[in-house]
């Protein structure tokens, strides 16, 4: 706490220094909104940290003060004379009493309640609360301008580009031993006053975490709240400059979660959570970027009350509202004057604060993404990039632009040819199989609309959330790389860490790995951590691809079993040797189909593995890769390669039995028996008789083609007999259990031993014929 203090101390000086001028000039121009907005956003700060470092004289002052400027910002109030010298005097009080800290001194307050009682205009300022004491202490610390750890870093930066343009034009020439001693000594004392000079603008952020504690404290005490705080990510480093500007921010976003996000303990219990809200802050480093989270688990933003302060607020018309998206909706939360509190408190509700908090981190060409989850909670994500920092990068080539991804992103880089690596298309996802290895794939020139990509490598980089596969053109180089922050409409794409300027002196972007994974909308499918001790592992199933099938129905089979989707025409399907199978060059492939394929020029084929067999199966369309859940309901009574029933997304879908699928691939190896179905109008003989027989290894067909003789034909009880083949056995199918007078020599429809047995017979006699 002493070193917070510290700060407190020095920064309040250097702003007083400032403020002091800014007053006198507001006093004339008492329009001016910009130094009025300085003001208020001064005590508002100094309001603000006295919460958590407990001085409660400094804030007793200072929110009397905001109280006044907010009245002035409002218009209810002119900032005439007598106006401007009680807050000036206010100013100088809350200067003494930071000295007076700084030394350990007293300082009587007595004069306090005449300098609020003067803000109201009841009575004068007090004369002598205006005149500083002069006492000031030494400084125990030297603040250092950061303006001058910019220069000391753009010199080395500039170090670092000579050095990498010397060391390419001699790598054309025959280097002499003592030229290339001199070079190697030059590029270690490079490296290491690199790494000094970056270490004097880094900082762990856990310098700008450790007030959280008390802040979140002392602020759920005065709302009446319980709130339990979680911090992780404390040891990551930072810019300094990032955290000083990032600590107001901080402060904001964290005060609006405990008072506008979570609950009362009543309204908690009621909701079915529990009375203790969790508040949970994060940082941790993704390529050049720091990302910091914020997360609550109170009730979330409500846009309806949002969009509706904003009309009333005049922020936005109703048909400036109605033309927005909710993405955009929710961005209304960061435009100034609007809160979606009705009565300001001591906390927040006077339309300050997120827009300070976006108006900081994009000045350092940060951005900031909401999750709003109405009733569960809200996560804001600050992502910041490094200021100055020089790192390694592997530069790669796309439709003609050159981009700069972080090496340790990269896992390798692999050329898109031979049997090792390939693309397929799951749905309107592409997948890349690069050894085995099944990945997400994300054409970069595609992806940012970039004209001539010509596909030839992939990038395999790793992230986070996992690992995805970046279709590019080509290699260029690996180089070390000054980064600075783009332009704030460039960071706020989420695709760029980051911009340099290599010693090529061609302008190049850095590209943020997790950011192109995110916007891409890429799904990894990765196993997610139950934090539950005794959380089953198999409870969290098994990816799937989910498919409309050709009968429309939907299914799902497991991802495993799947080696790729394939678009087939439908003239390489043929049944032969007495099965369906697919032609693909010089393979032959045993096809399964739950429909028929006909008036289908294409169909989308799902080719099937087990490592040392090969099956295919006929779809319609690929949706999407799912979990299957752990619990399948079993198929019972049912024929073919059906395995049971699950649930998703609240629909009862079939699941594909992989086993059935390959256990069938050698099934009827001779020339299948035709049978001739002579139906009675009814679908009955198409939908339950044929897919029985087929399933035996039988052809069976309605309609004769010219040459075809079948081994039997099926016609109903009261049917007539085909005449397009007189002497073609019959077999007759009753619907009554029992024979009756004539029909004594037909066969039950549903005895199927029977059939069978009877279609066998019938075989045989063909056979011998």
């Amino acid at each position: 706490m002493d070193d917070l203090l510290q700060e407190f101390i020095a920064e309040t000086r250097e702003t007083l220094e400032a403020l002091s001028g800014e007053i006198v000039a507001w006093e004339a121009a008492p329009t001016d909104r910009a130094r009025l907005d300085a003001i208020f956003r001064f005590v508002h700060t100094v309001k603000g940290s006295c919460g958590f470092l407990d001085l409660p004289r400094l804030a007793r002052l200072s929110h009397a003060a905001e109280d006044v400027l907010a009245a002035v910002r409002d218009g209810t109030r002119v900032p005439d004379t007598h106006l401007v010298n009680a807050v000036l005097a206010i100013v100088d009080r809350i200067g003494e009493i930071v000295e007076a800290i700084d030394a350990g001194a007293g300082l009587d307050d007595s004069s306090e309640d005449l300098l609020i009682a003067a803000l109201s205009g009841e009575v004068a300022p007090v004369a002598a609360a205006g005149q500083p004491s002069g006492q000031r202490t030494a400084s125990r610390s030297v603040r250092l301008n950061v303006d001058l750890l910019d220069r000391m870093m753009s010199g080395m930066s500039e170090m670092v580009l000579a050095r990498n343009e010397l060391a390419r034009r001699l790598r054309d020439e025959t280097l002499d031993p003592r030229l290339e001693a001199a070079l190697d000594r030059l590029s270690l004392t490079v490296a290491d006053m690199r790494d000094t000079v970056t270490r004097t603008r880094m900082q762990k952020i856990e310098a700008l975490f450790s007030a959280l504690p008390r802040m979140v404290r002392d602020t759920a005490a005065d709302l009446g709240k319980a709130v339990a705080l979680r911090i992780d990510g404390a040891d990551v480093e930072l810019d300094r400059e990032m955290i000083e500007l990032m600590r107001d921010p901080l402060a904001h976003i964290v005060r609006n979660a405990i008072d506008h996000g979570i609950e009362a303990p009543a309204r908690r219990r009621a909701a079915g959570k529990p009375e203790t809200g969790q508040l949970v802050i994060a940082a941790r480093q993704s390529g050049n970027q720091i990302l910091v989270e914020i997360t609550d688990d109170g009730a979330g933003i409500d846009l309806n009350r949002i969009v509706a302060k904003a009309v009333a607020c005049g922020i936005r018309s109703e048909a400036e509202i109605a033309a927005m998206t909710e993405a955009q909706r929710l961005e209304l939360i960061f435009e100034a004057g609007l809160s979606s509190r009705d009565v300001a408190s001591a906390v927040s509700g006077r339309g300050v604060g997120m827009d300070v908090v976006r108006a900081n981190i994009e000045h350092i060409g940060g951005r900031i993404s909401i999750n709003n989850q109405p009733g569960r909670g809200l996560g804001l994500v600050i992502h910041v990039p490094l200021t100055l920092s020089i790192i390694s990068t592997i530069v790669l080539g796309a439709g003609g632009q050159r981009f700069a991804v972080a090496r340790q992103a990269i896992e390798e880089i692999v050329a898109i040819r031979g049997d090792q690596v390939r693309i397929d298309m799951v749905g309107d996802a592409a997948v890349a199989t690069v050894r085995g290895r099944r990945l997400p794939l994300l054409p970069l020139a595609d992806f940012l609309g970039i004209e001539g990509g010509q596909l030839a490598s992939l990038a395999i980089v790793a992230t986070r959330d996992g690992d995805y596969a970046l279709g590019i053109d080509s290699v260029l180089d690996a180089e070390e790389v000054v980064v600075k922050p783009a332009a704030p409409v460039v960071m706020a794409t989420g695709l760029y860490a980051g911009q340099t300027l290599p010693d090529s002196g061609l302008p190049m972007l850095l590209l943020d790995s997790a950011g192109l994974a995110t916007v891409a909308g890429l799904r990894f499918h990765r196993a997610v951590a139950v934090e539950t001790e005794n959380a089953d592992a198999a409870a969290q199933g098994v990816s799937a691809l989910l498919f409309d099938d050709l009968d429309g129905a939907r299914r799902a089979i497991p991802l495993g079993a799947i080696d790729r989707v394939d678009t087939v025409p439908t003239s390489a399907i043929r049944r032969t040797a007495g099965r369906m199978r697919l032609a693909l060059g010089d393979t032959l492939i045993p096809l399964h189909h739950i429909a028929p394929l006909d008036g289908l020029v294409e169909v989308a084929v799902l080719r099937l593995t087990d490592g040392h067999a090969e099956t295919a199966y006929a779809i319609a369309e690929a949706i999407e890769i799912v979990q299957l859940q752990a619990e399948i309901a079993p198929a019972r009574g049912v024929a073919g390669p059906v395995l049971g029933v699950t649930v998703i997304a609240g629909e009862q879908v079939e699941v594909i039995d992989p086993l059935a699928l390959f256990a069938d691939i050698d099934v009827g190896t001779g020339v299948a028996p035709l049978c001739l179905l002579q139906g009675d109008g009814s679908p009955w003989m198409d939908t339950f008789l044929r897919p029985a027989l087929e399933a035996q290894g039988y052809r069976c067909t309605s309609r004769l083609a010219p040459g075809e003789r079948p081994v039997v034909a099926l016609v109903m009880e009261d049917g007539e007999a085909p005449a397009a083949a007189s002497d073609t056995p019959v077999l007759r199918l009753r619907r009554e259990r029992e024979a009756v007078g004539a029909c004594a020599d037909s066969i039950y429809r549903y005895d199927r031993p029977a059939l069978i047995a009877a279609l066998a017979d019938h075989s045989a006699r063909a056979g011998a014929r």
